[in-house]
């Protein structure tokens, strides 16, 4: 097979049938082809759930709700939305033991998705941390550069970047024949090691360090910056009281934390390999991780995209508020037509009840006039 085949850039082949591992007796795979599909499908069902319904209600906005903290969400909602309703198709490609029956295009397509979502949504909630820490710590100052329009700007900045991180796997991505088992396998091919090598390296620093560093500043400063207001009894003009502090300081520890448990596996195995491709880093005990784990840590980094509605929608008081009127508009709509098939059922039974009577009567009296004819 021509050029370097490793998979570690998305789920596709396991790595052990690719470049080959050591004999380790004692050391049995685990049942990718049967855990990995129910895992995608739980994450899809829920992730789509979440991200349609928060997509749908910050639709519902408008230009008169239009900010730039919707502008971030509605945006990481859609890279999520994306990212989930491709786990269907490679979980039917671990089903079929490794097979890709959706051809060479759809391969391709389904790469990309997977690296765009990779890097446009950790960009997106960075954007999305920066512009939190503008509005709690410099709230007056930030005011002309929170702006609606300059944020879909910076959207479109995102989407390219992330394009461009993509196009790698857009042009490398392919399907190849598998000779020894005989199946149609949808791997990055490389043309060389550098490639590889340079590629992964990259994947961890744009989408794993830089991100988190800039998470944690942002947030610590704005740990800090509650903290002092609470003691000094004020933050900026508002008061922000025992619940209210202690709630906006565990959400803002939760992104960061959830960012962090998705993420870190998967990275943290990527740069195992790396070691391992090196020379550096040998034994059964890694060979057996990078093989069976990395998938398993690739479904933990998919769930973050199922948590981010939660994180960055549902926690929030404004969120919830929408999203209960949607529930009570639904309601109010629904109980109408019910109300009205009600009157009509009770209309036509109390015309029925009046036809039997009528009818009642128009017997009665044919029994009495019934001799006279005769």
């Amino acid at each position: 097979m021509e050029g370097l085949l490793n998979s570690t850039a998305a789920p596709p082949f396991p790595a052990d049938l690719l470049n080959g591992s050591s004999d380790c007796p004692g050391w049995p795979p685990l049942p990718q082809n049967t855990l990995i599909p129910a895992l995608y499908g739980v994450i899809c069902l829920v992730g789509i759930v979440g991200n349609a319904l928060a997509v749908y209600v910050l639709a519902q906005d408008g230009r008169a709700r239009q900010t730039v903290a919707n502008t971030f969400m509605l945006n990481l909602c859609v890279s999520d939305l994306l990212l989930l309703l491709s786990l269907p198709l490679w979980a039917v490609y671990y089903a079929l033991g490794f097979h890709w029956p959706f051809g060479r295009l759809a391969c391709k397509l389904c790469g990309a998705v997977l690296h765009l979502n990779l890097y446009a949504s950790i960009f997106f909630i960075v954007c999305m941390s920066v512009d939190r820490y503008l509005a709690i710590v410099h709230p007056l100052r930030s005011q002309s550069c929170r702006d609606p329009r300059r944020a879909k700007v910076t959207c479109g900045v995102v989407w390219g970047l992330a394009w461009l991180c993509t196009t790698p796997t857009l042009v490398l991505r392919d399907t190849s024949h598998y000779e020894t088992l005989g199946v149609e396998v949808c791997a990055m091919v490389y043309p060389h090691e550098n490639w590889y090598q340079g590629l992964a390296w990259m994947k961890i620093a744009l989408a794993f360090l830089l991100p988190l560093v800039a998470l944690s500043s942002c947030y610590c400063v704005i740990g800090r910056h509650l903290l002092a207001g609470a003691g000094r009894g004020a933050r900026r003009g508002r008061s922000l009281e025992g619940g209210g502090l202690e709630r906006v300081l565990w959400t803002v520890a939760a992104v960061v934390l959830a960012f962090f448990l998705c993420w870190f596996p998967f990275h943290c195995l990527t740069l195992l390999e790396l070691l391992r491709s090196h020379g550096v880093l040998r034994g059964c005990l890694l060979d057996w991780c990078v093989h069976n784990l990395t998938a398993l840590a690739l479904c933990l980094g998919f769930s973050n995209s199922a948590v981010n509605p939660v994180l960055y929608c549902f926690i929030g008081n404004h969120f919830r508020g929408r999203l209960g009127a949607l529930c009570k508009g639904l309601c109010a709509c629904l109980s109408p037509r019910g109300e009205l098939g009600d009157q009509k059922r009770g209309s036509f039974s109390t015309r029925l009840s009046s036809f039997s009577r009528k009818l009642s009567d128009l017997k009665d009296l044919a029994l009495v006039e019934a001799p006279g004819i005769h």
